[in-house]
């Protein structure tokens, strides 16, 4: 039920935390907001940190979601450099880390996720980085340039933005990857190879099927790794990108459900009727799907904020959408629809070495996922077709001289 005069606390001041409190403003909510935030710095967009920010053609103000006086001229109660350290569901109240404590009629947290920080010798020495913030981002930028050398452990989207931003800047750069492939856990082996072999034409060097079992150092400074097979690569820095994993601690301590995330409803309402979760940190229903799954994307964040603005303040909940996802490395524009769950049949539009394809993932004659690369029309077709569940013809759509409208019709 809504409350308009609710105070809500959001935990976390990232992009699900920061669109959620000026939805709420939109929306018409007239209570208090208090928007948490462990930055100094006011709600920004994260995916540029590792291709714009690095090479110079971002900062701070261009990448924040609103200018800082937004945050006062619509009486949200912004609070940077501030942690929320535990929750006492019964009395309403968050404590702080600053030793203080504040009271809640409805929280939600949005505490994203956090790198994982592999548990091997040389992760403390000095030149060996993340990419979460933009502080980190800051770090990673000053760490490459012309004649430096950086090596990416982990072959992921985020390594391969990291990589491309690299040689843009100059810098050598080597993808380390335990699997035996390129994106072996997010994309398909058809893409895997489609990047590998455009990274390599970049002077980007791959190793594979190894693991990093050493970060190496000179007076207490990154000077190479030492991999699984005996191989000892030289660099100057050494950014870890494995995975990340959700800040869940604070629901976890505070009893809520979880399960590789805070558990939620198609609300974002988790256990507590008086508690949301978005974002990165939720573990939430995809109905398209019939299943629980923890997405790491702005769409997600977005469209969770929705969730909980609408609950909050009384409107309809809105429509469902299809998760999506993108990623941009040198000329290439990669835009991910769907998830590839239960699908039985891949079937590749378009010819790799043009860079203008599109891989879709099919469950019989219906499309559960497609990847699109420099392909608009097979991303936004492959969207509604996830989203309709709407049986498609295979022939023409492996034939790519009829277009996607009609492949959607």
């Amino acid at each position: 039920m809504s409350d308009p005069k609710a105070h809500v606390v959001i935990v976390g001041a990232g992009h699900a935390g920061g669109t959620l409190a000026a939805l709420l403003r939109q929306y018409g909510h007239e209570g208090a907001i208090t928007l948490i935030g462990e930055e100094p710095i006011a709600p920004y967009q994260r995916p540029p940190l590792s291709k714009a920010w690095l090479k110079g053609e971002a900062d701070a103000d261009s990448l924040a979601l609103r200018p800082l006086e937004f945050y006062a001229e619509n009486n949200i109660d912004f609070r940077p450099s501030l942690r929320v350290t535990g929750l006492d569901r019964a009395a309403k109240t968050a404590a702080l880390s600053d030793g203080s404590s504040i009271g809640y009629d409805v929280l939600t947290i949005a505490t994203g996720a956090r790198p994982i920080v592999l548990p091997i010798p040389g992760v403390d020495l000095d030149g060996v980085l993340y990419l979460r913030t933009a502080a980190d981002a800051e770090k990673l930028k000053a760490a490459i340039g012309p004649g430096r050398r950086l090596a990416i452990v982990g072959g992921g989207y985020i390594g391969l933005e990291a990589a491309a931003s690299a040689r843009a800047l100059g810098a050598e750069a080597v993808v380390i990857e335990r699997e035996p492939r390129l994106l072996a856990r997010v994309a398909c082996e058809q893409l895997s190879s489609f990047f590998q072999a455009y990274h390599e034409a970049k002077g980007v060097r791959f190793v594979l099927g190894a693991s990093v079992t050493t970060i190496n150092g000179v007076g207490g400074k990154v000077s190479g790794v030492t991999l699984s097979d005996g191989s000892t690569p030289a660099c100057d820095a050494a950014l870890l990108g494995v995975g990340a994993a959700p800040n869940d601690e604070l629901a976890v301590d505070a009893g809520l459900e979880t399960a590789r995330g805070v558990v939620v409803d198609l609300e974002a309402r988790t256990s507590d009727p008086s508690i949301f979760a978005i974002g990165d940190v939720a573990h939430r229903p995809m109905p398209i799907y019939e299943r629980m799954f923890r997405l790491e994307s702005v769409p997600n964040a977005l469209e969770q904020a929705k969730q909980v603005a609408c609950a909050i303040t009384g409107r309809p909940a809105p429509a469902g959408e299809v998760p999506w996802f993108w990623s941009d490395q040198y000329d290439l524009k990669l835009q991910i629809a769907g998830v590839p769950f239960d699908a039985d049949q891949i079937l590749v539009r378009g010819d790799p070495a043009t860079a203008k394809f599109a891989v879709f993932h099919l469950k019989g004659d219906r499309v559960q996922a497609v990847e699109a690369v420099n392909s608009p029309p097979e991303f936004m077709a492959g969207r509604m077709l996830i989203l309709n569940r709407r049986p498609v013809s295979i022939a023409k759509l492996a034939d790519s001289t009829v277009s996607m409208k009609e492949v959607a019709a």
